[in-house]
């Protein structure tokens, strides 16, 4: 065979389409949303090897905004299924690991060109239909930031590889990078449709073998990203979906020799649990296993006196209300200094004010519905607890209503108390609370920020003072894995910004960036001697 040193293709961020009135890639995606929409419902198998697999189970797929209608069915699966995935993954890991790295490689950098053209539209309508997503947030999400995932990660693993030791003179050191030994589960959650496959096909694109369970809300744009896989040239058993229960995939992966790593995102709670499920099984797994988790945020907006108010309230309301505020990174306590409070109070306002809400298909909603009964009743919960509360108001939104979809209006909050529940809980809904402070108290209201949330994902401080932003930077060095000066605190993009944060927010391995990568490998330090000795005696003993 020929031998050769492969140089990958520069990665370069994917352009995001603006889908203005009259555009192409306007009138493509709702074609395709109307298409989506109007077919027959579908029924979603698992993907287990080679096979697509059906039960007698059918779960319902219901749009969050409209849950009159049926998209289709999925297949509940039984830890059986969950055992079936892993002996497939396993059958699949030698050939896969043994594949040279540039054919898996080439793997993702097709699924990166195939989803930037012919399957673009799918996939973002998908989204907009299972996680009621408007056109912009499904392009940004489920198009340009999963392309960019594919294209930048195999620039990262490239320079992984190339990472080797020095060698001194009659020797040659080598680092070999292996895959894990055993298969890696990704645990992914509904709100980002490109988290869900970079959490599977990070680890894959290392040479390792998955098993993935999507979140059940996120199943109907799933099954795209599994025939973009195959379209892509995946072969079987290298990522493997399985819909079954939490419990029934804990039961059998977390006591599983072969469980070599968990890829995870959703909420703190959660990942909790699964540590100790890991941890109480310790002595069973073949090698420690790996633990990567992006979880909760209780994410800030600091505002300094210097600020200019327009920005402050744009940055609010972008930061919050974007996505119906499902976004880990999403805004959702603000600081404001008195001196601009009334400005920034009056330009918020009428900015949610203004604010359409409704199907993702009608592209005039900036605001769209959240993802489920379950999750709309937790919001609405925290709404009724403000409006009966002594120390905070709602000024703008706080109505709710269930009767056709899961519609909660953006919602502004006004507390006296720093400490007061919505500045502290995660809500992950279109919540945001305001404490107004006095401008003298700038630095004591820095420590109350740091102090007053267990996360540590995202924030940001909005300052004209360059002092004043410095001094930011360094008291919440720890309060935010993703800090931003001048902007919202969220919209990271892949190669510019690698996501993640630490305290109660996750392992902090950073998504979208080498350091992500290398949790997927484990490294072999190979040292050749050329000219062996042959004799014991060294020097000092003549």
């Amino acid at each position: 065979m020929s031998n050769s040193i492969s140089t990958v293709p520069v990665a370069v961020n994917e352009p995001v389409k603006a889908y203005a009135a009259g555009s192409p890639e306007r009138d493509s995606l709702l074609s395709t949303y109307k298409q989506m929409y109007n077919q027959a419902p579908i029924d979603i198998p698992m993907y287990i090897g080679a096979e697509k697999v059906y039960t007698a189970n059918k779960k319902s797929l219901n749009p969050p905004h409209e849950i009159s209608k049926v998209l289709g069915t999925y297949n509940q699966g039984d830890k059986s299924h969950v055992e079936k995935a892993i002996e497939a993954a396993l059958n699949a890991k030698e050939a896969w690991a043994n594949l040279p790295w540039e054919d898996r490689a080439a793997v993702f950098l097709r699924a990166a060109d195939l989803l930037a053209g012919p399957f673009r539209a799918r996939m973002n309508a998908a989204t907009m239909l299972a996680q009621s997503k408007n056109v912009f947030q499904a392009e940004i999400d489920a198009a340009c930031e999963l392309i960019d995932f594919f294209r930048f990660n195999v620039q990262y693993m490239t320079q992984i590889y190339k990472e080797q030791p020095e060698s001194l003179p009659g020797m040659w050191n080598r680092l070999q990078y292996r895959p894990l030994e055993g298969f890696v589960f990704a645990l992914t959650p509904f709100n980002f449709t490109s988290i869900a496959a970079n959490l599977s096909a990070a680890p894959a694109m290392m040479g390792n073998v998955v098993v993935w369970k999507p979140a059940e809300t996120q199943i109907y744009s799933a099954q795209v990203i599994m025939e973009l896989f195959q379209a892509a040239g995946l072969p079987d058993g290298v990522i493997n979906m399985v819909t079954v229960s939490g419990k029934d995939a804990g039961e059998v992966i977390f006591k599983h020799k072969d469980f070599a790593g968990l890829h995870f995102t959703g909420s703190t709670g959660v990942f909790r649990d699964l540590w100790k499920g890991i941890a109480n099984n310790i002595e069973n797994f073949k090698s420690y296993p790996r633990i990567v988790g992006e979880t909760g945020g209780k994410d800030f907006i600091m505002v300094h006196e210097s600020a200019n108010a327009a920005e402050v309230a744009t940055a609010m309301t972008r930061g919050a209300f974007e996505f119906q505020g499902q976004k880990c990174s999403a805004a959702s306590r603000a600081y404001i200094p008195s001196n601009l409070w009334n400005d920034v109070k009056r330009i918020a306002v009428e900015q949610v004010n203004s604010m359409k809400m409704g199907s993702p298909e009608d592209t005039s909603n900036f605001v769209n519905a959240v993802i489920s009964e379950r999750a709309f009743d937790r919001i609405a919960a925290y709404i009724d607890g403000i409006k009966a509360s002594s120390d905070a108001e709602i000024i703008a939104g706080g109505n709710y209503d269930k009767s056709k979809g899961y519609f909660i209006e953006p919602t502004l909050v006004v507390t006296t108390n720093p400490k007061f529940k919505t500045m502290c809980e995660e809500i992950f809904g279109p919540v945001l609370t305001i404490y107004v402070y006095e401008p003298k108290d700038f630095e004591a209201t820095l420590t109350i920020l740091d102090q007053t949330s267990d996360y540590a994902l995202t924030g940001s401080i909005i300052a004209n003072d360059r002092y004043a932003i410095n001094l930011a930077t360094k008291k919440l060095e720890n309060s935010a894995g993703n800090f931003y000066i001048n902007d919202k605190p969220t919209g990271a993009v892949v190669g510019q910004q690698p996501f993640g944060g630490a305290r109660g927010s996750g392992t902090n391995d950073k998504a979208g960036a080498s350091m992500n990568l290398l949790r997927w490998v484990s490294a072999r330090t190979i040292k050749e001697t050329f000219v062996p000795a042959t004799d014991y005696r060294y020097p000092f003993l003549g």
